[in-house]
């Protein structure tokens, strides 16, 4: 079993956040998530089947809900969005990096 660490191995800046499961079964999936100043396209609202737990474990960002609330997020701050619950990146910094825990009914 490989040892691997959240932070090494960034992926450099692109035109879109880069996703990567690091562990899935059983109707959970894991997944790191790096962005780099990046936004949901306008008009764009995730609408997942499943709970989502998502902590920011570096940089900075703001989620925006359908509702108009907004969430701004610094290092280590973490949430649960339920299924259903429309949302989207509204912004991130340089360099942020989520970590994203991802459940649906088996």
């Amino acid at each position: 079993m490989p040892l691997r660490n959240l932070l090494q191995n960034l992926p450099v800046p692109g035109p879109d956040e880069a996703f990567e499961t690091l562990f899935e079964a059983g109707g959970t999936r894991i997944e790191r998530i790096v962005s780099h100043r990046h936004a949901s396209p306008p008009g764009f609202w995730y609408d997942q089947a499943g709970d989502e737990w998502v902590m920011l474990v570096q940089g900075n960002a703001e989620l925006e809900f359908d509702d108009g609330r907004r969430k701004v997020l610094t290092a280590g701050d973490w949430l649960v969005i339920p299924a259903g619950c429309r949302h989207r990146v509204a912004a991130t910094g340089p360099d942020s990096v989520w970590l994203a825990v991802h459940t649906t009914d088996t």
